[in-house]
């Protein structure tokens, strides 16, 4: 059983189905595209940090064109051609353990299986934080998967919170239109240079914590920030000039430790998103440290999948493997994994 079918979940699935496995891929979106459907309409091919070939697949060209509907057109044909045992449109209520096997809720029906790939991701869970006085904002409040696109906030003054990747490109369409002030908890690591190993480091700090048991940090997260050519006109105009992070929300604004008090029509709120996993809580996958642990069976740091607590149990696109790449070789030692562990006999 493969619970979502984005880029982890397509690449599980292809390589079960390599290894001649039976399986059924559940996912609950209405149709193909993963999280990347969801993406809002400004998003271009040319402007996401990377899309990694699906087994055996290129990936679309980096263009113009939007990249919720290139992506999605992707993963629809890669389905298709390899004829992927996807059912949607089926959300996972809870996964719960009898005996041996586990069995999948999904509201009125259920599976059982001897073995489960969780390739859920993040998307449907953001994380906003809470700032004293945020529910007496009179303003606007939209969080990363409510971004309408910049002419929605033309004219106004905004402030984007967040330090990653998504608020510097949120910055970079919002500043030639609106009047915006960026603020973060942290100063911001901007990115000077990046090569195969530093890539290599950054996965590797990723991974550390998920061996742990520590909640996982995104891989964008300890990248360091870059400004790409569409982003300089904003640079000019002072967009990256970052402010710390507020500390009360106001009806007409933000306000600082200090005092000092800015009037904001919108917040938005680039602050990410947490794992996905709630319907395994049945499960009790979490260790002591709040994280899910997971193991490895070779020596390659993007092939921790393993949930510690439960073998039975695999996650892709989760810590180490939340990149498109990471998902893709991810998919592959959980595939790997659950072959070795099926030759194992079932107890009596």
């Amino acid at each position: 059983m493969v619970i979502g079918a984005g880029q982890a979940g397509l690449s599980a699935s292809y390589h079960l189905k390599r290894l001649g496995l039976s399986h059924v891929v559940l996912d609950a979106n209405s149709a193909p595209g993963g999280a990347w459907q969801h993406r809002w309409d400004s998003l271009t091919m040319e402007d996401v940090h990377g899309i990694a070939d699906l087994p055996d697949a290129p990936a679309p060209a980096r263009d113009g064109r939007r990249a919720n509907e290139a992506v999605s057109a992707y993963f629809a044909d890669y389905e298709r051609q390899h004829e992927l045992p996807v059912l949607r449109p089926v959300a996972v209520d809870r996964v719960e353990s009898e005996g041996e096997l586990l069995v999948v809720h999904a509201v009125e029906r259920s599976w059982t299986t001897r073995t489960l790939v969780n390739a859920t991701g993040t998307w449907s869970r953001p994380f906003v934080p809470h700032y004293p006085g945020v529910e007496t904002f009179r303003g606007e409040q939209l969080h990363t998967v409510d971004y309408p696109g910049p002419e929605h906030f033309a004219g106004k003054r905004v402030v984007v919170v967040g330090g990653g990747a998504s608020a510097v490109q949120f910055l970079g369409e919002l500043a030639p239109v609106a009047d915006t002030i960026w603020v973060t908890r942290r100063e911001p690591v901007w990115r000077t240079d990046w090569d195969e190993n530093t890539g290599r480091e950054v996965i590797a700090r990723v991974e550390e914590r998920v061996r742990r048991g520590l909640p996982p940090h995104s891989v964008v997260s300890v990248t360091g920030l870059a400004l790409r050519p569409q982003e300089r006109l904003a640079e000019s105009l002072g967009a990256y000039e970052r402010r710390p992070m507020f500390a009360r929300v106001e009806p007409d604004g933000v306000r600082w430790a200090d005092g000092s008090f800015e009037h904001v029509d919108a917040i938005l709120w680039a602050t990410g998103f947490r794992p996905a996993a709630a319907h395994l809580a049945p499960l009790h996958l979490k260790s002591e440290y709040g994280g899910i642990q997971l193991l490895s069976s070779t020596r390659d740091v993007q092939t921790a999948t393993i949930a510690a607590a439960d073998p039975r149990v695999q996650l892709v696109g989760y810590g180490p493997s939340a990149s498109t790449i990471g998902g893709n070789r991810a998919g592959r030692a959980a595939a790997v994994a659950i072959a070795r562990r099926l030759r194992e006999p079932v107890a009596a």
